[in-house]
C-alpha cells in the first residue's frame, strides 16, 4: 500500500468514524451519583442519538460549539418523560450531564415535601425497601427507595428524606423548547430545581442513554451490609 492509498484509507476511516458518532451512537461514563441505583459511577452506557433528531451538539468532540447557537433540530421530536438523556449542559458548554426527563414543555412542575407534582398532580410512589451506599467518598450514605409512576413509566428513585432543599420549591413552567430534568438520585443531584443547571433546551439533546455496556461497580469487602448492585454487562435501559 502505497502512502496515498494510506492515507486515503485513514480518511475515509476517521470520516466514517465522525458520521457513525454524530448520527447513531456515542459512547458515555457516570461520573457522579445523581443517577444511583438506576446508573451507578463509573458505569459505561450506550447512548443512540437518533430520538430526538440532531443539532449541533450532535457532533462528536465538542466540534458543535464552534458552529453558530440555533433552537432547531434536523428531524427533531420530543423526547418520552422518563427518557434517560445525555444532554450538553447549558450554562457550562462542553459539559455533558445524565439525567430523567420529567416535565415536558409548557408543563408545571413542583416538590412538595419530596412528592413530585406534574400539573397540581401529585406522582405515586411507593416505598420498597431502605437503601444504603457509599459515596465517592466512601461515606455510607442510608436512604429509602421508592417506585415512582410517572405518567408514561414506573422507575426507581431514593431519598434521604423529604426534607432535603430542593424538596420543597416553587412552581416551574417549562418553557416552549426546554424540559424539566432530574436525578433518580433525588437528594444528590444537581438538577432542574437549581439554577445551575434550570431548564434544559432541547437542541442540547445528544441522545439517549439506552444500555449498560459494562459496570465496573462493586461494594467495599469491609461494608458487606451496604446494598451492592449487581454487575451488568449489556443491559438494556428501560
Amino acid at each position: 500500500m502505497t502512502i496515498k492509498e494510506l492515507i486515503k484509507t485513514l480518511s475515509f476511516t476517521l470520516l466514517a468514524v465522525l458520521v457513525m458518532r454524530t448520527a447513531a451512537f456515542a459512547t458515555y461514563y457516570i461520573p457522579s451519583e445523581s443517577m444511583v441505583p438506576t446508573l451507578e459511577v463509573d458505569d459505561r452506557l450506550m447512548v443512540t442519538k437518533w430520538d430526538y433528531g440532531y443539532s449541533r451538539h450532535s457532533l462528536p468532540y465538542g466540534l458543535g460549539h464552534y458552529l453558530p447557537k440555533s433552537d432547531t433540530r434536523l428531524f427533531g421530536s420530543l423526547p418520552e418523560r422518563g427518557d434517560i438523556i445525555v444532554f450538553d449542559h447549558p450554562l457550562q458548554p462542553g459539559t455533558d450531564m445524565i439525567k430523567r426527563v420529567v416535565g415536558l414543555p409548557g408543563e408545571k412542575i413542583e416538590l412538595r415535601q419530596g412528592r413530585l407534582m406534574i400539573n397540581g398532580l401529585t406522582v405515586p410512589r411507593t416505598m420498597m425497601e431502605d437503601y444504603a451506599y457509599a459515596d465517592q467518598q466512601g461515606r455510607e450514605i442510608r436512604v429509602r427507595m421508592f417506585n415512582e409512576a410517572l405518567p408514561a413509566k414506573d422507575h426507581i428513585i431514593i431519598e434521604r428524606s423529604d426534607r432535603g432543599r430542593a424538596d420543597n420549591t416553587p412552581v416551574y413552567q417549562v418553557p416552549d423548547g426546554h424540559v424539566f430534568m432530574m436525578g433518580d438520585n433525588r437528594d444528590n443531584s444537581s438538577d432542574s430545581r437549581f439554577p445551575s443547571l434550570s431548564y434544559v433546551p432541547l437542541e442540547n439533546l445528544i441522545g439517549k442513554a439506552r444500555i449498560i455496556h459494562f459496570s465496573l461497580h462493586t461494594c467495599p469487602h469491609e461494608a458487606p451490609h451496604l446494598t451492592c448492585a449487581p454487575r451488568r454487562f449489556m443491559s438494556l435501559l428501560d
